[in-house]
């Protein structure tokens, strides 16, 4: 078992992700509040909502994050070093990037590595996470993209966008113990299906470094409720 400590530090490993396209202004201020309530790593929301995400998160520690090629990846690198560019002067602190799967299938490692290379020297010091759709992917090519993520410089690989369906947690370990032994020094990001406390210490445990979803904040609160919320009453004891 993931020995987490408190409510604080296992939401400190979670990107609380709303990338809903058709919600409302209103509907992602009450997200953003939602997520003020406790201690995300970040916030993962559409370049439409960067700079209200920023502003009202602006005294919290929780960083937010966005998405360039999103969710298809197939948009040639500059438009998606166009986006980079955008989403960086909105003040975004993390980028997920989708890659060209066309690019993959067709073994084309050095074209993807390069739109990484330009877009990691574009951010900087800013985390990059490489966004790979493993249900689209057999186990040779999640080995192959992971090499090529971890050598051009991405700092994570993410395992999904959302828009399929979700991994089983035999799935997601699998995919854990592929991108440990062939790219060790990237960390590994689990999106897709992780809506309980339960399974994301599972996840945790398999060797993730970050979860994101949907259901951070019911993550947390379940967590709280289960842990921290139990009072036990020890009855006295007779010697």
């Amino acid at each position: 078992m993931y020995n987490i400590k408190n409510s604080k530090e296992l939401a400190s490993y979670i990107n609380y992700a709303n990338l809903n396209n058709i919600i409302s202004e209103e509907e992602m201020k009450e997200f953003l509040e939602k997520a003020k309530e406790t201690t995300f790593h970040s916030v993962v929301v559409s370049p439409t909502y960067v700079q209200l995400a920023k502003e009202t998160l602006a005294d919290t520690d929780i960083k937010v994050g966005s998405v360039v090629g999103f969710p298809l990846g197939f948009e040639d690198t500059e438009s998606k070093l166009a986006e980079t560019k955008t989403l960086l002067d909105k003040g975004v602190d993390e980028l997920e990037v989708v890659i060209n799967l066309s690019y993959l299938k067709d073994k084309k490692y050095s074209l993807i590595g390069k739109e990484i290379e330009a877009i990691k020297e574009l951010m900087g010091d800013k985390i990059l996470k490489v966004n790979i759709e493993v249900k689209a992917l057999n186990d040779a090519e999640k080995s192959a993209i992971v090499q090529v993520a971890e050598k051009a410089g991405a700092d994570f690989v993410k395992t999904a966008t959302g828009f399929v369906t979700p991994c089983h947690i035999y799935e997601i370990v699998n995919d854990i113990n592929i991108i440990q032994k062939y790219a060790p020094k990237i960390k590994i990001e689990i999106f897709g299906g992780v809506d309980s406390y339960k399974l994301a210490n599972q996840v945790l445990t398999a060797g993730a470094d970050q979860i994101s979803s949907n259901y951070g904040y019911e993550i947390v609160k379940q967590y709280k409720e289960l842990r921290e919320n139990t009072q036990v009453k020890p009855k006295p004891i007779t010697l």
